[in-house]
């Protein structure tokens, strides 16, 4: 359950702000977790504060300006309004704050890299080949470093040379007060859920959130030049189950105490053992059905269980109702004759996906991942970026868009005979 970094301090736990976990992965990328690429990314407090705040406002292109934006020790915003006027603020340091950097780059400011996600893909060679969306530097968290440790979201990353540079493309404009803010390109969305990330959670609604943390209702498209309206009474301030849409991959904030209150992976495997204790049977075949163990969630194994998608009565893999004449995958269910998909189910191992510690009952269509009956109404529920302007429902453990009526399903399983 606890991420890697925190076994290397048995000493004295260090504080952990949170943690981001990447929609679309089942407990780890799929050719495994390596470095500053993986699934899931805890923030723990650092040893030394490395935030920044704003500091000095330069207008037009003077020899200060130049000069902070050349200064490779100086955080700076340039805010390029014609060829010959830009604004660049300055950044200082901020002893009470710590920064994580999040976006595609794999430079060194870059504290979590994320790659696009592609639903369902197996290997990491199945999103090469896309172009991406996610800017190289995304966005940053700013962790306050005393309790209660709150978190807010920021467009844009400082790069290498510690610049954020809005070219004369991008949206932006001089505030009330005299100060710049301004969007990236395909926009930095942020969803907060109602009620927090618990059972009874409903959808928020989505915003973009602008480089200054501003936060504003969405762009007529993702990339459009003209901002939304501002909307004053909501913040930046990340909360348990808020979701973070970076166009190309979507991040789910988990805060450390929620996590305290999440199923662990050893719950899960417990759950696991307790249904393949419970002997389900194929109707057909009468052989014993087992769910395989965590470490084996992608080769589907010979007593793996089955769904029949419009029905959810749970059969072992055989050949039954496989008419020729059907095109694809539709076969029909031996136990009530309704027509549909025929799907392996797979067991949901991410924990942080969860909203409830419930047994494993329902599973998503079409892509068979079980987890519980909360869960399942949770997610079918929340409607994600998709593309530049569209929004669906879609599976936590694969990014699969949900199919059918609710975009999951009871699971009926069949007990021993004996």
């Amino acid at each position: 359950m606890f991420s890697p970094d925190q076994e290397n301090h048995p000493s004295k736990a260090p504080v952990k702000y949170g943690e981001l976990i990447v929609l679309g992965y089942n407990g780890s990328l799929p050719n495994g977790d390596r470095g500053r690429r993986k699934s899931r990314f805890a923030l723990f407090k650092r040893p030394k504060a490395n935030g920044v705040k704003p500091s000095t406002v330069h207008i037009a292109c003077t020899p200060q300006a130049a000069k902070a934006i050349s200064n490779k020790d100086q955080h700076s915003i340039s805010y390029t309004l014609s060829r010959a006027q830009t604004v660049v603020v300055e950044y200082t340091y901020d002893s009470n704050t710590d920064m994580f950097q999040i976006g595609r780059s794999t430079e060194s400011p870059i504290d979590f890299v994320v790659t696009d996600t592609v639903p369902g893909s197996q290997s990491n060679s199945d999103t090469q080949s896309v172009q991406s969306t996610i800017s190289r530097f995304a966005c940053r968290i700013i962790c306050e470093r005393n309790p209660p440790f709150t978190a807010r979201i920021y467009a844009a990353g400082f790069d290498s040379s510690k610049n954020i540079f809005l070219g004369e493309k991008a949206a932006k404009w001089k505030t009330s007060d005299g100060q710049m803010d301004g969007l990236t390109t395909n926009g930095v969305l942020v969803m907060h859920p109602r009620n927090g990330f618990t059972e009874d959670s409903k959808p928020g609604i989505w915003r973009e959130i602008s480089v200054c943390g501003n936060v504003f209702s969405l762009r007529e498209t993702r990339s459009a030049q003209q901002r939304g309206k501002m909307v004053e009474m909501e913040t930046n301030q990340l909360q348990d189950g808020s979701l973070i849409d970076l166009c190309g991959a979507t991040l789910l904030w988990r805060t450390a105490e929620g996590l305290s209150h999440t199923p662990t992976v050893k719950h899960l495997e417990a759950l696991r053992q307790e249904i393949n204790a419970a002997r389900p049977q194929c109707p057909v075949g009468f052989n014993t059905l087992a769910f395989p163990s965590m470490k084996r969630k992608d080769v589907v194994d010979e007593k793996q269980p089955w769904v029949y998608l419009n029905c959810g009565h749970v059969h072992g893999y055989h050949n039954w109702g496989n008419k020729e004449e059907r095109d694809g995958k539709d076969r029909e269910c031996p136990m009530c004759r309704s027509v549909g998909p025929y799907v392996p189910l797979w067991l949901g191992c991410e924990a942080g996906f969860y909203v409830d510690a419930g047994p494993p009952t329902h599973a998503f269509s079409p892509c068979g991942h079980v987890c519980s009956e909360k869960t399942t109404a949770y997610w079918s529920q929340i409607p994600l970026p998709h593309g530049t302007h569209t929004f669906h429902a879609a599976c936590p453990f694969c990014a699969h868009q949900l199919a059918g009526e609710q975009g999951y399903i009871r699971l009926i399983f069949q007990g021993p005979l004996d």
